[in-house]
């Protein structure tokens, strides 16, 4: 619902904050005092067209900013996050259009482009006159509407489930038939490659760290002896070595432990010592001798290690990465080989998925059918009472041309159907689309006669009708205020009327005039109370002289609407 209104130098209005509120707000006012100047305002934050020629004389810049109350528009909220901006449950637009042509576009405080306001704004509001916010227009909302007011949303639901479980398949057999195609170059290209990596013998991931381990000590055999043998002296074999040494000091120590007890922990460690650096000693010895060179164990072991770089350069960048390449490329070749008897089975399956999938579009066909002739006839009913008796309304369904192909014929997501509505406003016209619909006030009348219908669904919560009274008086002018009134009941409804007798019907009354200050025009817009609307509506009634019997017309009005 849209909250506020605010406006600053635009066209002949320099300044002003409007508040709405719930419930049907009429607009009335002389010729020119500004009153399709709100409209363009509000076009102008809904995504409209920026233009110059819109900015005050004397100003750098238009400004006009909205305030939505969201919390009944999910939708929106969405469409907020998913663009990264600001999301919560109220929408500020501001929209600033400059002389110098740096337009700019605010979303709650964020800078954003032209296309993502339209895109954040779509169905909030629904002005007539402006044909690009009026969702009715889009024949891509038809088909949402009528499945809404129909009650077909789980048969839907259906259909979707079905699509996606036939599209599921279509994808897995356009890929094996890809596959298939070049399946005799694939197989013989993975069997050449699997034949160098099963002739490696690649069962160990860790044999080659293992091998490059034994290549660095075979590589440094004389080095190691060498160290190994100066080792074993130090600690064993040569005279004064630490074994020898360590064996002096247990002596001595033995002999203080004789005489104070205490020392005997330290005697173990020297013992323990001692016999450490014994076997150690041993042990370097024994590796010093077992060292062996054995060029051709080396030269095999860093053939073995080429191959492996060899192998990881084309397959990965670790051993363990080229056989898990290599399990990957068994797995592929096995695939292939089953392909014919998988697409087989998947054809098999998809025909009874597609089967299935038909059932329930055609079920979901005749239910729009059905459900589109009972909104033709409520509609048709509305448009007599507003004085199109002679209109005539049709719910076009045609076949989609895109979709999951079944026998021919396509099923998309939403079933196998393309909804426009289609309207003949005047007797011996056929029924044409909605935007081919050159009166603004048969269209205005028939958007009405709709949202009367389908109000309680409508997602929209703002509606702003704009010459829905051209051509009308009387009996009928009575009928549009109280399908006003009946409309605006669940939804915000606007209305610019020229006519008392929907003039009466509002719930607010704004009235709007212009002024010359300091020889410059401007707009206004007043909040009519009680006696002010009754002023109002007499002059709209008796022109520009008011009376007794005008006012007192206009105040029986008032009364009458307001009682229903």
């Amino acid at each position: 619902m849209l909250l506020t209104l605010s406006i600053k130098d635009f066209a002949i209005i320099d300044r002003l904050e409007l508040d709405l509120g719930p419930g049907l707000t009429v607009i009335t006012g002389e010729t020119g005092a500004g009153k399709s100047v709100l409209i363009d305002a509000l076009n102008l934050v809904l995504g409209g067209r920026a233009r110059t020629e819109v900015i005050r004389t004397g100003a750098d810049a238009a400004r006009v900013e909205a305030q939505f109350d969201l919390r009944d528009a999910p939708g929106a909220r969405e469409r907020l996050v998913h663009a990264g901006l600001d999301a919560g449950d109220e929408l500020v637009v501001r929209r600033q259009v400059s002389r110098s042509g740096r337009h700019k576009v605010y979303l709650n405080g964020q800078l954003a482009t032209v296309n993502t306001l339209a895109q954040i704004t779509a169905g909030l509001v629904d002005i007539s006159g402006q044909h690009e916010h009026y969702s009715l227009l889009r024949s891509e909302a038809h088909l949402e509407l009528l499945d809404r007011v129909a009650g077909l949303g789980a048969l839907r639901d259906e259909v979707e489930a079905a699509h996606e479980a036939v599209a599921v398949i279509d994808a897995r057999i356009a890929e094996l038939r890809s596959k298939q195609r070049d399946r005799a170059d694939r197989e013989d290209f993975l069997r050449f490659q699997l034949d160098e990596l099963h002739k490696a013998k690649l069962d160990d991931p860790e044999e080659e760290e293992a091998l490059e381990r034994e290549a660095r000590r075979l590589g440094n055999v004389e080095k190691l002896r060498t160290a190994a043998a100066q080792a074993e002296d130090e600690l064993y074999g040569a005279k004064g070595a630490a074994a020898q040494r360590l064996a002096r000091a247990v002596r001595h120590v033995e002999a203080l432990v004789d005489v104070d007890a205490e020392l005997a922990p330290l005697l173990d460690d020297l013992n323990s010592a001692l016999a450490i650096a014994e076997d150690a000693g041993r042990t370097l010895g024994d590796y010093a001798r077992d060292l062996d060179a054995d060029p051709d164990r080396l030269e095999t072991i860093q053939t073995r290690l080429q191959l492996f770089a060899r192998l990881r350069r084309k397959y990965g960048a670790s051993l363990v990465e080229v056989i898990d390449r290599m399990r990957e490329m068994e797995a592929e070749l096995a695939d292939l080989a089953g392909g014919e008897d998988a697409l087989g089975d998947l054809g098999k399956q998809r025909a009874t998925k597609a089967q299935a999938l038909r059932g329930v579009a055609e079920k979901l066909t005749a239910a729009r059918r059905a459900g589109g002739d009972k909104l033709v006839e409520q509609v048709m009913a509305e448009l007599k009472d507003l004085g199109m008796a002679s209109a005539v309304l049709a719910v076009d369904l045609q076949p989609v041309a895109s979709g999951v192909e079944i026998d021919g014929r396509f099923v998309g997501a939403r079933g196998a159907d393309r909804v426009e509505f289609l309207l003949s406003a005047n007797p011996g016209e056929a029924p044409q689309p909605l935007s081919r619909i050159a009166s603004g006030g048969e269209l205005s009348r028939f958007m009405l006669a709709v949202k009367t219908v389908i109000a309680a669904r409508d997602p929209v919560a703002t509606y702003v009708f704009d010459e829905v009274d051209t051509g009308v008086g009387g009996p009928t002018a009575v009928a549009i205020g109280e399908k006003l009134q009946a409309v605006s009941a669940s939804r915000q409804a606007l209305c610019i009327t020229h006519l008392p007798q929907i003039a009466a019907m509002g719930r607010t009354h704004w009235y709007v005039d212009k002024a010359v200050e300091g020889e410059r025009t401007r707009s206004r817009v007043t909040v009519l109370d009680t006696d002010g609307r009754v002023d109002e509506l007499a002059r709209m009634l008796g022109g520009a002289k008011v009376t007794k019997t005008t006012r007192a017309h206009a105040q029986e009005l008032l009364q009458h609407a307001q009682k229903g």
